[in-house]
């Protein structure tokens, strides 16, 4: 090859090998512009992230990270929120609809979170293992996780759970036995109903479910004002 024309090639390659790692150090693949967002739901209609409140009206929100009320204490969402993939927002409803039967509702803490404030969360946690490495991203960040809790529909108040949100102690664990029966009913009812409409718990957290699938939904870092 011409080394005139080799030189221009190189510098082309070192760009946007820079311009990549800028994006992400990781070398991970995430979405952060509305148009390349846009072009992953235009060929796949399930990618969408839809606000979950649009969709079921009478779910109850307490978005702890658009307050100080969190384990950051900041304000991290410019809005208090929520958001998932079509299909998880789906699959809420039909459990919405079932707790409702039973005098039972769900308050959503968190859902969809855009890669940026996993990164912050990661800086900042005194204790990794409550949250998600940026070297693999979150299921938040797939739009495929959401941290929840019930509440009694007469009341409106929580169902008292092993742990508050956002926990890091070891009773925050979804198979921690050294609890009144009562807290662990209530945990397993949740655990049990969550599971039974394809969402899975994590090790640590009983408030975390990923939706099974998730490895088909691309990472986001899409701030709610563009959704």
């Amino acid at each position: 090859m011409n080394k005139l024309l080799l030189l221009p090639f190189c510098f082309f390659c070192l760009s946007s090998c820079a311009q990549k790692d800028k994006q992400n150090e990781y070398g991970l693949k995430v979405i952060d512009t509305k148009v390349e967002y846009i072009k992953s739901y235009a060929a796949n209609p399930d990618k969408q992230l839809v606000e979950i409140r649009k969709v079921i009206p009478d779910i109850v929100l307490d978005i702890r990270y658009a307050t100080t009320r969190n384990f950051m204490k900041q304000v991290m969402y410019s809005e208090g929120k929520a958001f998932a993939r079509k299909p998880v927002v789906a699959q809420l409803k039909k459990i919405q609809e079932e707790l409702r039967k039973k005098g039972y509702g769900l308050k959503i803490f968190d859902a969809y979170r855009p890669y940026a404030v996993t990164v912050a969360f990661y800086q900042k946690a005194s204790d990794k293992n409550f949250v998600a490495n940026p070297a693999k991203g979150s299921k938040h960040n797939r739009g495929c996780a959401v941290d929840l809790t019930l509440i009694d529909l007469k009341t409106g108040r929580d169902i008292p759970m092993p742990t508050p949100y956002d926990s890091f102690a070891p009773a925050a664990a979804p198979h921690y036995a050294n609890l009144p029966v009562k807290l662990i009913k209530n945990r397993d009812f949740l655990i049990n109903t969550m599971q039974a409409h394809g969402f899975k718990v994590i090790y640590n957290e009983w408030w975390h479910f990923d939706f099974r699938g998730w490895q088909g939904y691309e990472l986001m870092d899409i701030p709610f004002t563009m959704l």
